[in-house]
C-alpha cells in the first residue's frame, strides 16, 4: 500500500511524524491525482510543527507544499490534463491570477489541504502546471514554492519589477535566497548576497553574484552594501531575516526602492524601534511587500524564464521519503544551500 506522513497535533518534534499506510486517492470531478516522484521541504513546513506558523490549518494533514510527477486519474471536467503528464501543483492551488486575497489563498498543500509528503496526492486541475522535461522531478519539486516565492519578489509587482542593470540584495543562501539570484543575474542584474559562511558566499559568486557580504564579520552590513553601490543603493532587497535585518535592509535601500519581506529566519542582528523604522521608510520613499508564494500565472511565467536561461534548481540533499525527520534537522540548522528533496519514487 502506498504511504503517507500525517500531522496530527502542533506543536510537535520531528520524530513524531510517522510515515502510515493509506488508499490512493480518487480523482473527484475537477482533480487529478500525482503519483509523486519527488517532493521539497520548506521552512514553512517545520514552523507548523513549531506551532509558529500564523495561517489557518486542518488537522490532520499531510505536510509539504512541493511535489512534482506524473498524472495518473483525471476526474470529470478536467479536458486540460491527461494521464502521463509530468506536472507539479501550485501552493495555492485556487490561486490563478490576480491579487493575493484571502478567497484564492485559503487552501494551501500541506496546510488547509493535504500536501505532497505522500505517494500520491488529489489536487485541484486549475492549480497545476505542466513541467518542462529539461528538469528532473528532484528539481522540479523545488519550485511550486522557493521558486515562485522567488519569482514574485522580483517580478510579482510588474510596476516595480526589476530591470536589467538595476541592483539587488538577497539575504543568505536557502532555496528561496538561490532562486532570487538565479532570477536575478538571469534578468541582468547587479547582485549582491549577504551570509555568514565563506564557502556560501562563493558558491553565490559561481551562480553571479558580484558582491559579497559575510555578516559575520561586518555586523552593520547595510551601510557596506550601499558602500558596495558607490552609495546609490539597491532597488530590490530580498528580505528573508525579518525583525533582525529589516534596519540593514532600508539603510541599503535606494530611494523607492522595493523590500520584499518574505520570511523572518533571522537570529542575529539589531533590531529598529518603531519610531526610526517609520522614519527611514519615509526618508526612502520605500515600498514594502509582504508576498506569500503566489498565482498559477506567476508560476507559468516563471517556467518560461527557467527554460529560456536554462536555470537549474540548486539541490542541497536528496533524501529518501523515509527519512523526513532527518531532512527537517538539515534544514534547520540552515548550514545548507539551496534546496532539500525527498525522492519518493523513480
Amino acid at each position: 500500500m502506498p504511504v503517507q506522513y500525517r500531522v496530527e497535533k502542533i506543536p510537535a518534534e520531528f520524530d513524531e511524524i510517522k510515515l502510515q499506510q493509506c488508499e490512493i486517492p480518487k480523482a473527484k470531478a475537477g482533480y487529478v491525482v500525482i503519483k509523486l516522484q519527488a517532493a521539497s521541504t520548506n521552512f514553512r513546513d517545520m514552523a507548523i510543527l513549531k506551532g509558529m506558523y500564523p495561517l489557518p490549518l486542518k488537522f490532520p494533514v499531510v505536510p509539504g507544499s512541493d511535489g512534482a510527477g506524473h498524472i495518473v486519474e483525471v476526474g470529470e471536467d478536467v479536458e486540460k490534463w491527461k494521464v502521463g503528464d509530468y506536472v507539479s501543483c501550485n501552493f495555492f492551488p485556487f490561486y490563478i491570477d490576480g491579487k493575493s486575497i484571502p478567497e484564492r489563498t485559503y487552501k494551501a498543500l500541506g496546510g488547509t489541504m493535504d500536501g505532497c509528503f505522500q505517494e500520491y496526492v488529489a489536487v485541484p486541475a486549475v492549480g497545476v502546471v505542466k513541467l518542462p522535461e529539461s528538469l528532473s522531478p528532484i528539481q522540479a519539486s523545488t519550485l511550486p514554492c522557493a521558486g515562485l516565492t522567488a519569482w514574485n519578489a522580483l517580478f510579482g509587482d510588474k510596476s516595480k519589477a526589476l530591470q536589467p542593470g538595476q541592483n539587488v540584495l538577497i539575504q543568505g543562501t536557502g532555496g528561496v535566497s538561490i532562486f532570487a539570484l538565479q532570477f536575478a543575474v538571469a534578468a541582468g542584474a547587479n547582485v549582491t548576497v549577504t551570509s555568514s559562511s565563506k564557502e556560501k558566499l562563493e558558491f553565490a559568486k559561481k551562480l553571479g553574484a558580484r558582491r559579497l557580504i559575510n555578516y559575520r564579520e561586518t555586523p552593520q552590513w547595510g551601510q557596506k552594501a550601499l558602500e558596495l553601490t558607490n552609495n546609490e543603493g539597491y532597488h530590490h532587497v530580498v528580505e528573508v531575516g525579518g525583525k533582525k535585518t529589516f534596519k540593514q535592509s532600508l539603510q541599503c535601500l535606494a530611494p523607492g526602492g522595493v523590500i520584499t519581506s518574505i520570511g523572518f529566519i533571522a537570529s542575529e542582528g539589531e533590531e529598529a524601534n518603531f519610531d526610526e523604522f517609520i522614519s527611514m521608510l519615509l526618508h526612502k520613499g520605500a515600498t514594502i511587500r509582504g508576498i506569500f508564494v503566489g498565482s498559477t500565472t506567476q508560476y507559468e511565467d516563471m517556467l518560461k524564464c527557467i527554460e529560456a536561461n536554462d536555470i537549474k534548481p540548486v539541490v542541497a540533499k536528496v533524501f529518501p521519503l523515509q527519512e523526513l525527520k532527518d531532512a527537517y534537522e538539515f534544514q534547520w540548522q540552515q548550514k545548507h544551500i539551496g534546496n532539500i528533496v525527498l525522492k519518493i519514487s523513480d
